[in-house]
């Protein structure tokens, strides 16, 4: 059963009747650019086919009511929320994510209560993004519900990137987590068969061909299963040096400073700065020299960018662990092209470029290297890039 038949059946559970309508949003990962959505930079994500999905029908008393399936079978509801009285700290724990995005959705003019259920396959905690998911679908529904089908017609219909501004503001000052534009825009504009490549600075996009098939090659996602959360402490901790490095170099963000002068920018910062500036700066520019190669069609050189990009999240930026560089390396030593972590760090999945003959190898490989080490068996599974946020035929 699809994400959104499960939504729309849980619904039927809850409510007694048939939602209005389901929408759903993706799970991303990204390829290559990571910790520089924040810093202006350019990002390379693609949108997993993993899904949420939120049946929704509207309400007449300005409630919000939410209910998600778990894992486990089970529903967990969250009370009704007045959607007039929402604030920042008025809703802990996971339904300030859909409340956050009503909290914004309200400054915007749309006031009307829903009834939500979700449900879906985004795997959580595992760096995924599962969390933007759900807000993207819950935007979807509570803008279908008012009429307003994103890349529909109208003067009030909003554009796939402003709703992706309006669910990072959710993000950073509802729920607290201090998120840039990667996650969301990932989500709400990806499309099949492409990787994003976004200029955050500009809001330029441009769908890069990603044909994994035709190349006879696959993504491997390595879920170490040890959670992370960009609203604890590293993330954030981050963010503040990179922002704190600019203000030193007088530069309005990190995307400012060049390769060419990166050495000079590093000998005027602090030396726990330095290492933050050096992964954003190479790193926009491993970001674009993959796009270049994929413009060409050549996948398989990617690789050592994928791993170069690893080397600097684990020593620059320290953001790694140890479960994200045993899958990396056991994945490489068993013939993978390219390997990386992938997310905000501190726990979650790495991603590894593997031909397809070299698959089954590569994952007995990382299963071995965790068990030795005595991990926790890792979750891994192939992804295709597929298609963005919108609404579901149930």
């Amino acid at each position: 059963m699809s994400p959104a038949s499960e939504a729309a059946a849980a619904f039927r559970t809850v409510h007694g009747t048939t939602p209005a309508g389901v929408w759903s949003a993706p799970g991303r990962v990204n390829l290559i650019g990571e910790h520089t959505d924040y810093n202006d930079g350019f990002v390379l994500p693609f949108a997993l086919p993993h899904r949420l999905a939120a049946a929704a029908s509207p309400r007449e008393d300005g409630i919000l009511s939410v209910a998600t399936l778990g894992d486990d079978g089970q529903l967990q509801r969250s009370g009704d929320l007045k959607i007039a009285d929402l604030a920042p700290g008025t809703v802990d724990g996971w339904a300030a994510y859909p409340a956050g995005v009503a909290w914004v959705l309200r400054d915007q003019g749309f006031t009307d209560g829903a009834d939500l259920v979700v449900a879906g396959d985004v795997p959580s905690g595992a760096g995924l993004s599962s969390s933007h998911a759900l807000e993207c679908a819950v935007s979807l529904a509570l803008l279908g519900l008012a009429g307003l089908e994103l890349d529909g017609t109208g003067e009030r219909v909003p554009a796939r990137p402003e709703v992706a501004r309006w669910v990072q503001r959710s993000e950073n000052d509802f729920v607290g987590a201090p998120t840039g534009l990667l996650d969301q825009t990932a989500s709400l504009c990806c499309t099949e068969s492409h990787v994003l490549f976004l200029d955050v600075r500009s809001g330029e996009q441009e769908q890069v061909p990603f044909g994994l098939a035709e190349a006879g090659l696959q993504v491997l996602i390595m879920d170490t299963r040890t959670k992370h959360s960009h609203a604890e402490g590293g993330y954030g901790e981050r963010r503040r040096g990179t922002e704190r490095a600019a203000e030193l170099l007088g530069v309005k963000a990190l995307r400012d400073v060049t390769a060419e002068g990166l050495a000079e920018a590093l000998d005027r910062l602090p030396a726990d700065l330095a290492p933050l500036v050096r992964h954003v700066v190479t790193e926009n520019q491993r970001v674009l020299d993959v796009v270049a190669l994929l413009r060409e069609g050549k996948i398989a050189e990617i690789g050592p960018y994928l791993d170069a990009s690893h080397v600097s999240m684990r020593d620059d930026y320290r953001i790694s662990t140890a479960e994200l560089d045993l899958a990396v390396d056991a994945a490489r030593e068993a013939g993978a092209l390219g390997s990386r972590m992938t997310g905000g760090g501190f726990g979650g999945s790495a991603i590894a470029l593997v031909r397809d003959a070299d698959l089954a190898g590569v994952k007995s490989a990382v299963d071995s290297a965790f068990e030795k080490a005595g991990y926790r068996r890792p979750r891994m599974f192939t992804a295709v890039p597929s298609r963005g946020a919108g609404r579901d035929e149930v």
